[in-house]
């Protein structure tokens, strides 16, 4: 990694002086520049390259740079939620590139620090992830690097199990995570098993470890629309009314569009967050009356659930071809509103146990059913941690259904029949 030079450092001060004189109140950004597959093993760590070794990081950047190498993906810039905000970009991009990246980061950056979903995460993420990495490693050398890593999957595959309704209570208090005052949440599945389940002191100390960075991470997977639309709505603003010079307009375009393209058409995440973001401009008066205003205050206190619930109506389903009948939009958006619940994940209970000893759970029906194979592993991996049974009730093919686990077996009791089959919800 290195530096940027005098061209770039000037550059960024250029951009960064239009974002703000645009509205934007950016924190410190701090650029590195790297190759791509520097920049692919820093994706696979999730933007922070002095993380703990786990294979899974490998296998992700054998992902990434299979992906750039058959061209099917390209990463352009990486943007970290720390203060100061640590961006990446890449060497080989051309330098109207450079210039689109440093707009876009400028959005994320305005996002990171005032949007209401990150308030609880701590600015010095880059150092506290080193020292998690370190303290990991140290353990590793205690009682081994196998028993480390197998505890570490098991964590990893349980770490959804949290409670994204809690984040305001981790606010003003050290770490990411909310305080365990003697009882966790019944969603927060992480705490309570630190604060109950037979761990060793090792275990505990990793447990709490990884339920911090879990609680770091869970803001961005509950507002990709919102954090990608925003940084995309002011990199095309500043881009096209700002910066841009006339021989850079066709390279602009290009770039801008394939970002907005894709696979998903209009469910691009990126594509969806602009596109909403500029009807709420629209709607609020545009530049002349209050959209600024009502775009700020969206980015400020929603997440993709509620700001897609609020703005995405039919008017703009129909607009943006999310269906050809009212039906087919109102569809449409239900089945989104749905997948954006709980960040997309499940949403699992603690109730009361059904036996001594067991750890009861339920989900949360929202007409989907879950993966039951999944579901059983997610039941094992608790079950090897409470090391006593470990119990789910859900629903399948309209009927409850209680796993059970015990021993690492799975056992399966379907209830009564719930509705009727034509009523069935479908497979998630």
């Amino acid at each position: 990694m290195t530096r940027p030079g005098p061209s770039l450092l000037q550059l960024q001060a250029d951009v960064q002086a239009r974002a703000e004189q645009a509205g934007l109140q950016l924190p410190e950004i701090v650029y590195e520049v790297v190759d791509h597959r520097r920049l692919n093993e820093i994706a696979a760590y999730g933007g922070f390259p002095v993380r703990y070794p786990h294979w899974r990081f490998g296998m992700e950047y054998d992902r990434l740079i299979k992906g750039h190498a058959y061209g099917l993906q390209k990463i352009y810039e990486l943007v970290v939620n720390t203060r100061p905000v640590v961006a990446y970009l890449l060497s080989q991009n051309a330098p109207v590139e450079q210039k689109l990246v440093m707009a876009h980061v400028c959005g994320h950056a305005d996002f990171f620090a005032h949007n209401a979903w990150f308030a609880h995460t701590e600015g010095d993420m880059m150092d506290r992830l080193a020292s998690h990495g370190t303290r990991l490693r140290v353990l590793s050398d205690e009682v081994g690097v196998d028993a480390v890593e197998d505890f570490v999957d098991l964590v990893q595959g349980l770490d959804n199990l949290v409670d994204a309704g809690a984040l305001g209570r981790a606010v003003d208090h050290a770490g990411n995570a909310p305080p365990l005052d003697g009882e966790a949440t019944e969603r927060d599945l992480l705490g309570h098993l630190l604060l109950h389940a037979p761990l060793l002191d090792w275990q505990h100390e990793v447990l709490a470890i990884l339920r911090d960075e879990a609680y770091y991470f869970l803001p961005q997977g509950l507002t990709k629309i919102m954090n990608e639309g925003w940084a995309s709505f002011w990199h095309s603003r500043l881009m096209t009314s700002e910066l841009l010079r006339d021989a850079e307009v066709v390279d602009y375009a290009e770039q801008h569009s394939g970002a907005m393209g894709g696979s998903d058409g209009p469910m691009n995440p990126y594509k969806l967050g602009i596109e909403l973001f500029r009807e709420l401009f629209l709607r609020g008066g545009g530049e002349r009356g209050g959209g600024l205003d009502a775009i700020f205050e969206a980015r400020t206190i929603h997440n993709d659930l509620t700001f897609v619930d609020a703005h995405l109506d039919l008017d703009f389903a129909r607009a943006h071809r999310l269906g050809d009948t009212d039906e087919q939009c109102a569809q449409a958006r239900e089945q989104l509103l749905a997948s954006l619940t709980n960040g997309g994940q499940p949403v699992i209970r603690r109730v009361a146990p059904r036996e001594r000893g067991e750890l009861s759970l339920s989900h949360s029906w929202s007409g989907s059913e879950l993966q039951i194979d999944v579901a059983g592993e997610t039941l094992v991996n608790l079950g090897r941690l409470w090391r006593a049974p470990v119990s789910l009730v859900t629903r399948l093919e309209g009927r409850e259904l209680l796993l059970l686990c015990v021993d690492g077996e799975i056992r399966r009791e379907f209830g009564e029949l719930l509705e009727r089959p034509a009523e069935l919800g479908s497979s998630a």
